[in-house]
């Protein structure tokens, strides 16, 4: 029983939790990672109150936070943990040494080669397996991080004010961190094992005690001074958010069951199955695999629990602890396009791929995107094909949206109809594309896709086509050479701090 119990859930890192993983018979890594999560959140209460700025230095902030960072790492990775710790001192050697001009895109290719060298040896070692020992998620937050520090030095250092963007403007860094700011940037442990990615600069003034100020300072409160402003409790948030995490670890642990994704491809089900049958559970599995997702980025709680993550106070005195947030769950089940379920998935890596890649790529922003996301997400080819599958529908989503969506205006029953037709679509497109992104492999991919008459690529390179050519004799040039503004675009707006939650932003 312990051979097969010890070969079952093998992991490099710590096997404290051994009898525990037995007991309720999940894998020992996946406990290790609860383990760590229940700890940060005890030590994030802590942290706020019983080492906020008022009572320690911000030197001892960070050193604690970077500590406790490296030990869950090492915690839940074993030697796996050396990967995150070369990675992040390379990067700092590269961004303290490296010409000032050239530290972003020096940092990019370090960052980026050097994740999918570890991608692709996992992909060797475990042959497409549950993996038991998952050590590339904190890489590919280690990875954002980087990248977009660096390319925020380099605007800060390198750029004129005129010449970047507003949101480049409010997030620019203009003098290279010390050793103690860059690891605890990184190796925090609020967000070391999940994330979410947030600025430099936020993350600077959570630690040296002005992030809730400045926001409170900047809301319409009458007040004058940092110090006269009490600050919010986060309780509520931290609260509201535990429960939503609670209620979709329930609904993964029931619905993932149900609904196996690997069902889709199953030979019987795709042979006798007709096609309606066959969409219809497509879009329930996909459906019952988001609580999973769901429960790992509502875990943002663990930084609102640390005082970290205050956006600010709206027009009706409601307080948000959105600032960092990773998803919308009412913004993603009630999407009408597939811009706007971009939007509130994964909301931080949009605004990483916005800063670092989007408004930044000369031309065709939007395949270059899409392309980048792909390469950091990993060397299975699911995830090349749903991300260039993405590319065609997000095409055809903005080119309906541009040539159609105004006959639907006239009024709130007409609007509500295509509203509903967009959102049915819309979740279809979702499905569709992501299914190569849980399936991983390229025989159950093209099987999948052969199963669904590859419909939707057919309908989203038509539809592309179709209307461009209706719509040519405008005379529109920007859609032309890819320029901005683009069919991809998470966040574009300045916030005030990708996407925090990303409304006060917008009114930016």
């Amino acid at each position: 029983m312990d051979e097969l119990t010890t070969s079952s859930f093998k992991t490099t890192g710590s096997k404290w939790l051994l009898p525990v993983s037995d007991f309720f018979g999940f894998p020992l890594d996946q406990v290790n990672f609860l383990a760590c999560q229940v700890f940060a959140l005890g030590a994030s209460f802590w942290f706020r109150l019983y080492l906020s700025p008022q009572f320690s230095s911000p030197v001892v902030r960070h050193a604690v936070a970077t500590l406790f960072g490296l030990s869950f790492v090492i915690f839940c990775f074993g030697w796996y943990a050396v990967h995150i710790s070369i990675l992040v001192m390379v990067c700092y050697r590269i961004l303290v040494t490296a010409d000032i001009h050239n530290i972003h895109r020096y940092t990019m290719i370090m960052a980026v080669s050097y994740l999918a060298v570890c991608q692709v040896s996992r992909v060797f070692i475990y042959n497409y397996g549950i993996l038991s020992t998952d050590f590339s998620g904190p890489l590919m937050i280690i990875t954002q991080k980087t990248t977009m520090l660096a390319f925020q030095v380099h605007d800060g250092m390198c750029k004129k004010r005129e010449d970047l963007t507003a949101d480049q403007r409010l997030h620019a860094v203009d003098s290279k961190p010390s050793l103690i700011e860059y690891l605890s940037y990184n190796l925090n442990f609020l967000s070391i094992l999940v994330g979410p990615c947030s600025h430099y600069k936020d993350y600077i003034d959570f630690i040296e005690g002005r992030h809730v100020q400045r926001r409170l300072s900047a809301s319409n409160t009458g007040q004058n001074g940092y110090d006269k402003v009490s600050e919010p409790s986060p309780m509520a948030a931290v609260t509201r958010k535990l429960l939503i995490c609670g209620v979709c670890m329930v609904l993964f642990l029931t619905l993932t069951k149900a609904f196996p994704i690997t069902y889709n491809v199953d030979s019987h089900f795709v042979n006798e199955a007709p096609f309606l049958t066959r969409l219809t559970y497509a879009a329930f599995s996909i459906q019952a695999a988001r609580p999973k997702f769901y429960f790992a980025w509502t875990l943002d709680a663990i930084n609102n629990a640390a005082g970290y993550g205050f956006k600010g106070v709206d027009e009706a005195g409601q307080v948000s602890w959105d600032l960092i947030s990773n998803i919308s769950i009412w913004g993603i089940e009630t999407a009408t396009s597939f811009k706007k379920f971009i939007d509130n998935w994964n909301i931080q890596t949009g605004v990483w791929l916005k800063t670092v890649c989007y408004d930044r790529a000369p031309r065709y922003p939007t395949a270059l995107t899409f392309i980048l996301s792909a390469l950091w997400h990993g060397v299975y080819p699911g995830y090349y094909f749903t991300f260039i599958t993405a590319i065609p529908i997000t095409l055809a989503a903005r080119a309906v949206r541009k040539n159609v969506r105004q006959y639907f205006l006239s009024s709130h029953p007409v609007k509500l109809v295509y509203d509903v037709v967009t959102w049915a679509a819309t979740q279809l497109c979702i499905c569709y594309t992501v299914m190569p992104f849980l399936l991983l492999a390229v025989e159950p991919t093209m099987q999948y896709y052969r199963s669904m008459y590859f419909h939707i690529h057919i309908i989203s390179i038509l539809t592309v086509i179709v209307l461009s050519q209706s719509h040519k004799p405008r005379g529109s040039s920007s859609s032309s050479n890819g320029t901005k503004p683009g069919p991809y675009d998470p966040h574009p707006q300045a916030q005030p701090q990708l996407q925090p939650s990303n409304n006060n932003v917008k009114r930016k």
